[in-house]
Order: structure tokens, then sequence, then C-alpha cells
């Protein structure tokens, strides 16, 4: 595929018109948030407009709003290849996280261990340690390699025991791009234990399809918005597990699956944004993928598929641009014949730059990046740099060209 088959998809996000200074801005910054469509913007006031309303009513918004939180569900279940009552809604990836290690923490016993890594991004640690903590169970830490800040596989092994409960392993880190083989962990870990395995599947779900099922997946997290659409959170869970687990709650909510861990009224708005995300994967699968006629799911995965393309071309272009880069070191995989195993998210430092000051440089030249540790606390602190400021984090998706690619190599050089 070329990378010009995916340039038309500009068009779609608003955003990506604005201007600063005068020229385009350059939006690096979805690691943290991705653009959304307009088809999502309209989607979100639309309901606003002509359905608002709490749900379960006796009248006609309300009943609208019952059938937007189905189709919520079921765009979810497509994303991720699951079962709609499987599919868990919230705020955020870490509130989720955070509600449902209390539920998993009930079942923990003093000598139990809990395994985290120090890859993930903190949603997928510090809820595990604190459930340790409150049950009187060990944690025990998966170590990365320091040459290419992947997963220690031989670290990950030697953690696991007969008393392995929880293991929490990010799909991909939102610091450095690594794409660890998660679905090989999984195995490792159903076949030697009887632990549950939580996915963060966070940043990957921006970049690569993922499939619940041939994973292992027994929770999995992700964030809509970090997916082309609004800010919720959703949660995975393999339905016998969310059935055999206890959920904090109040009394008169139902006991029903999903109904069962979803908290309060939820933003019915941005399930509706929600759905129209969604909608706008399948269309660019269908258009770059698979042909008309194809399961909405089949055309989500499809998309993924061009994304993924595009994006090795973006990555490959700025590993090969920041060669030329005196005093500029990225952390993580910088082999061109490895990008199978990252995703366009890289970590970097320009010569004894403050991270911050790097940000900076580039916001006041229309080049949107993060600075700081991105809640990946863990690996900054095993990296060294947590110390003095983290890392400036430069993350491409589909939406971005070779030029805004050239653009940032352009002023990072200069910036060294």
């Amino acid at each position: 595929m070329s990378t010009s088959d995916l340039s038309a998809l500009r068009a779609r996000f608003p955003a990506l018109a604005r201007e600063h200074d005068g020229r385009p801005a350059v939006f690096l910054d979805a690691p943290g948030g991705s653009q959304v469509p307009e088809t999502v913007i309209e989607a979100m006031g639309a309901y606003l407009r002509s359905s608002n309303a709490n749900a379960h009513g006796a009248f006609a918004t309300s009943q609208e709003t019952d059938r937007t939180i189905v189709d919520a569900h079921a765009a979810a279940a497509d994303l991720l290849h699951a079962d709609p009552d499987e599919v868990v809604f919230g705020p955020n990836a870490t509130t989720l996280l955070l509600a449902i290690s209390r539920s998993v923490g009930r079942t923990l016993e003093p000598g139990d261990e809990v395994v985290v890594t120090r890859l993930d991004h903190d949603a997928n640690v510090r809820p595990w340690v604190l459930a340790a903590q409150d049950a009187g169970a060990t944690v025990r830490w998966v170590d990365v390699r320091d040459d290419d800040v992947t997963l220690d596989l031989a670290s990950f092994e030697e953690a696991l025991s007969e008393r392995t409960k929880v293991v929490a392993v990010t799909l991909a880190s939102n610091a450095v791009g690594t794409i660890t083989p998660a679905a090989d962990l999984a195995r490792i870990v159903h076949e030697r234990t009887t632990a549950i395995v939580v996915f963060d599947g966070v940043h990957l779900a921006q970049h690569r399809s993922i499939d619940v099922r041939p994973l292992g997946a027994d929770l999995l997290a992700v964030s809509p918005y970090k997916i082309f659409g609004p800010h919720l959170g959703i949660l995975f869970g393999r339905r016998e597990l969310l059935r055999s687990l206890t959920p904090y709650k109040v009394r008169p909510a139902s006991d029903d699956l999903p109904d069962r861990f979803e908290t309060g009224t939820q933003n019915h708005e941005g399930f509706a944004g929600w759905t129209a995300t969604v909608g706008y994967l399948a269309e660019v699968g269908r258009t770059h993928g698979v042909p008309a006629g194809h399961s909405r799911r089949e055309a989500v995965a499809a998309a993924f598929d061009a994304f993924a393309a595009r994006e090795h071309v973006l990555a490959a272009r700025f590993l090969e641009g920041v060669r030329s880069i005196p005093g500029l070191r990225v952390y993580g995989i910088t082999d061109p014949e490895r990008l199978a195993e990252r995703t366009p998210t890289f970590a970097v430092r320009v010569g004894d730059r403050h991270p911050l000051e790097t940000a900076k440089a580039l916001g006041e030249r229309g080049i949107f990046v993060w600075d700081g540790h991105y809640y990946a606390l863990e690996l900054m602190e095993r990296l060294g740099l947590q110390e003095t400021g983290g890392a400036v984090r430069i993350g491409f998706c589909h939406y971005n060209t070779p030029a805004e690619v050239d653009r940032v190599l352009e002023e990072l050089s200069d910036l060294a």
C-alpha cells in the first residue's frame, strides 16, 4: 500500500486543519489522545440535540438512549472480537482497572503472588500492587532489556510460580512503542498457573486490531479517546470471570452483564460518538481493505491493517532521519527490520536538553508532542530518566504524513 492511500482521510479530521503562526500544526500527541473525525463530533451533537435522557424510561428519548447504549456495546465488541455482554464501559481505562482490581483483590490471599512489569503504564501496575498489599499478597516484577527496551522474557518466566494469581502486562508500551508477544505470554501463564491475565491494550488499540480470543485475555482495557473517539474507557472481561467476581456498586443497579460492572449514569453522548468511531473504522476498512458485504467486525480489522502499512512507512522514515541528527537518542527498538515489533511512538532525548524544553521549543514551532513520563513511571525510573524529566514522546498515527515526519526531523535537527 502506498503512503498516499490514506491521505484523503485527513480531511475527515477537523482539528488537522489548525494552523500555528501561519503554518499547519503537526499533531504528534496521539499516544495521549487522538483527534476525531467529523462524523464522531456530529453523532455526539445529534444525541444531545434530540435524544438526551437517562436510561430505562417509558418515553421516547429514554428508549433512544437505551438503543444508543446497546449500539455502543456492539461496536466495542466488534473492535475487540468479543461479545457485547463482555464489554464494560467507564470514564477511562485507569478507572476501570482500579475498579476491577478491587473485585479481583477479594479473591487474593496472603502468600498469593501478583506479577506486574516495568514496561507498563501505571494504570496496569498500581491497581494490582494495591490489591496485593490489601490482601497480603506478594508482588513480583518483570524487567525490561537494556538494549532495546523490550520485555525480558526470562524475567517474565522467572516471575511465575504456582502461587501466581494475577499477571498484568501491556500489549504495547505507551512510552517507547514496544509491542509485547502477548499471546505467547498468556499461553505460558495459562499453561503453568491458574492466574488471570490482564492486558493493557490502550496504546496498541490505536495501531493494531485486537482479538481477545486468540490473545488469551481474561481482562483487557482500551480507551476510545486514543482510537479516534470520545473520552471513554472500555474493559473486556471473559463472561465466566465477570460473573464470578463481586462488583463494587450501589444496590439498585442491575446484576446482569455488562451492567454488573458499569456504575452510575454512563456517558451517553460519548456512546453515540463511539459507535460513529467504529463506523469510521469500518468505512476505512471497506475502502482500503475488505470489499462491501463483509461484516463490520471484519472491516474494522482491515482498517488496522491499512493503518499499520502507512505507519510502517512513517516509522521507517523517522528512524532513518534521526540517524543523522547528532546527540539525539531514541529509546527502544531502532532496527528498521523490526518495525513489526513496535508502534510508531518514539521516546527521544535531544542532547542534554530537558525534555520539557524540547517539547516547548517544538510546540512554539507548531509541532505538538508530549514530555515527561506519560504515566509509564516504572519504565522511566528503570531507564534512569525520571529524575531528569523523562523523555520527549513523538507519536505518529494513520492521519500523519511523510511531510510531517520530515518537518519534525528538520526541527529536531535544528534544536540539536
